[in-house]
């Protein structure tokens, strides 16, 4: 699952962000990403991705991702590596470290499921 084959395209991104937007009713037992402030998050990334000139990464909105305890809520791909993106902060360490940089944010990476 998720392989390459020698004679697939080159990837259109060399990362693709996915914040999740997922709205639920208002006190729904899980909580929803929206209420929990993604959609600023998004547009605050997605500014922050153009601002910095970073080149192909594209940051998009996404329907439920599944993990709305955990929320708000992003992944990365072709890494799939799970972020909580509470905070403009978070973003910066993300965009810096996990796109710039290719490292990790460890203390901001969701757990296994």
């Amino acid at each position: 699952m998720g392989t390459r084959l020698p004679d697939d395209p080159a990837p259109y991104f060399e990362t693709h962000v996915f914040v999740c937007g997922n709205r639920r009713p208002e006190g729904h037992e899980r909580g929803c990403c929206a209420s929990k402030g993604s959609e600023k998050i998004r547009d605050y990334m997605k500014a922050r991705v153009k601002e910095l000139k970073i080149q192909n990464v594209r940051v998009n909105q996404a329907g439920c991702l599944d993990r709305c305890e955990l929320g708000p809520c992003a992944v990365l791909y072709p890494e799939g590596v799970w972020y909580k993106l509470d905070s403009f902060a978070a973003v910066e360490q993300v965009l810096e470290r996990h796109i710039q940089a290719g490292g990790r944010v460890r203390e901001l990476m969701l757990p296994e499921a």
